[in-house]
């Protein structure tokens, strides 16, 4: 069944059990579509910073390894980061045009700024495919994960996290994304639909660039604003941030750290967990993302059409075009109880990456050895 997700509002799913990878079963037999290109093709991937570690970790080695397994070997991909800068990956993407790459995974510093480089691409009969992030303009597919429930999960947590008498009188810090994110604007009306009228929300920062400096600077304000012994908790859109955010506490010298959000499961992060200075994360299964987005651009590239229909069963809107054909990721909430069943089951770190000597007792205390 189809689903049709706003940019704006988005229809949220309540599942939030992780799917195997291949759960489409589109492996994309010859028998598919006659191909419009063979495996000598090249993929061209941007991805918007540095910042956050996935992109340089997990993102482009994934997509490259897949790229490759699907053609033989003779798939290659042209990576570009931009580090935050929209002109940069604005330049970046012409220079891809100008290459003639034969598809674009882009995942967008700014989601508006960037339309009229996507518009360039496909006048030159480049198919673009938006990764992580809904770029606008004429894109031919997007894959991301469902960004309202990711928000919708940050915020159930943590007020189960306050307790059953989370009330108006627990003022909450919420330090959202960059404005120029469209998942920021998602994650956070997801998690608005989970705290509103639960608790107050005292302050609310949106993060220029996601930096966790800015969230850092941002939470000395509004410790300053509401006391630091006055915060409930702290909704953080994502891992990089909390981080920030937690050397703001310690600075202001907050011994017991309030219940914080997260986003990503960042190796800090898991073991900030293990050690209660960030309460959880949202795990989301990158190698499922990026084998998913190879599989599509190599589909859509070679004109296998059921495969490429397969892996796009979701619609969404942007704010310049509707009915996006689309593939939206399950997630799930990354907590102390669960850390072996997800980012150690996944293979995403070892438990020695994880339990170095600085955790290593509190790794024990939960049931983690190497």
């Amino acid at each position: 069944m189809r689903r049709r997700i706003s940019i704006s509002v988005a229809a949220a799913a309540m599942s939030v059990t992780l799917a195997g990878c291949g759960a489409l079963n589109a492996t994309g037999s010859s028998d598919d579509a006659s191909p419009a290109k063979g495996n000598d093709i090249t993929v061209g991937l941007l991805l918007p910073e540095k910042a956050n570690t996935r992109y340089e970790n997990f993102d482009y080695p994934i997509i490259k390894t897949k790229v490759e397994s699907l053609t033989n070997n003779k798939g290659r991909v042209e990576y570009a980061n931009a580090e935050a800068d929209a002109d940069t990956q604005a330049g970046q993407l012409q220079k891809m045009i100008d290459d003639r790459v034969d598809v674009i995974l882009l995942d967008a510093v700014d989601s508006q700024a960037i339309a009229s480089g996507v518009k360039k691409a496909k006048e030159a009969g480049i198919p673009v495919i938006a990764y992580d992030r809904l770029a606008e303009g004429p894109i031919e597919a997007y894959i991301s994960f469902d960004n309202e429930l990711v928000g919708e999960v940050q915020g159930r947590t943590l007020l189960e996290a306050i307790g059953e008498d989370a009330s108006l009188s627990d003022k909450i810090v919420m330090m959202n994304g960059s404005s120029t994110d469209p998942n920021a604007k998602q994650f956070k009306a997801g998690a608005m639909s989970a705290l509103n009228g639960k608790v107050t929300i005292a302050q609310s920062f949106d993060t220029k660039d996601w930096k966790p400096e800015n969230a850092e600077a941002n939470m000395a304000d509004a410790i300053q604003a509401i006391g630091k012994d006055d915060i409930a908790a702290v909704y953080s859109a994502n891992d990089g941030m909390a981080g920030g955010i937690v050397k703001a506490l310690e600075a202001a010298g907050v011994t017991d750290l309030p219940p914080i959000t997260g986003q990503d499961a960042e190796l800090p992060a898991v073991q900030r967990i293990i050690a209660g200075e960030q309460y959880m994360s949202v795990y989301k299964s990158y190698p499922q993302e990026a084998e998913n987005a190879a599989e599509m651009a190599v589909a859509k590239v070679q004109g296998r059409d059921i495969q490429f229909a397969a892996l796009t069963r979701d619609k969404v809107d942007s704010p310049t075009h509707k009915g996006i054909p689309a593939q939206l990721v399950p997630v799930v909430a990354l907590t102390k109880g669960n850390i072996k069943d997800t980012v150690v089951a996944d293979d995403i770190y070892k438990l020695s990456d994880i339990c170095t000597t600085k955790y290593k007792a509190a790794c024990s205390e939960i049931g983690l050895s190497n």
